[in-house]
């Protein structure tokens, strides 16, 4: 890439992370464009679909995501606990964005996505945790990983939407938990 598209790259990316932290992410393109200080086609010739641009803002937020997950398993903590952190974690992750949880849960079944790739890291970074724990047999033996990630994906969509403070979310996911344990008293 050329210096100066490089630059309007870069610019067109800090551009978005703010419009979109402000308004979520259907904030507006030309509002973007404007802040970066370019045109709509030079937004439009980098990132011909808003999803393409969500794509990019992704791209570090992938290594925060598995990280997480690998420091959840690595921790050692009683199941209960595990779980705890990771949905949080996992929370926090789905709504960096107003309506990043909503797009992404969107996109999870929809391999034509751009961010569909994104959405199966996030898929696997939650596998690895349910896996570590199903090996160890804390979970019920009929827990599925996709549809653990669905209800942690939809409580995360509801506390986007509704504006509730991520620590809201607690009472929601101690459901989902005492759910999918084995035992309840122990784990």
């Amino acid at each position: 890439m050329r210096a100066d598209a490089q630059r309007n790259y870069d610019k067109l990316v800090a551009a978005a992370r703010e419009v979109f932290a402000e308004r979520g992410a259907e904030g507006s393109l030309d509002e973007i464009a404007k802040r970066a200080g370019v045109g709509p086609g030079t937004l439009y010739r980098h990132f011909p679909t808003r999803d393409d641009l969500i794509d990019a803002l992704m791209r570090d937020w992938s290594a925060r995501v598995l990280a997480d997950s690998e420091a959840a398993v690595a921790a050692d903590l009683p199941a209960r606990e595990t779980l705890e952190r990771w949905f949080m974690d996992l929370i926090k992750h789905l709504t960096l964005h107003r309506g990043a949880a909503a797009k992404l849960s969107a996109a999870f079944d929809d391999p034509a996505s751009p961010i569909y790739r994104k959405c199966q890291m996030l898929a696997d970074a939650n596998d690895l945790v349910v896996s570590h724990l199903t090996e160890t047999h804390a979970l019920r033996d009929n827990v599925e990983s996709r549809q653990v990630m669905r209800l942690v994906s939809g409580i995360a969509t509801v506390a986007d939407a509704s504006g509730i403070p991520i620590e809201e979310a607690a009472p929601m996911l101690d459901i989902v938990i005492d759910g999918i344990l084995r035992d309840r008293a122990t784990s």
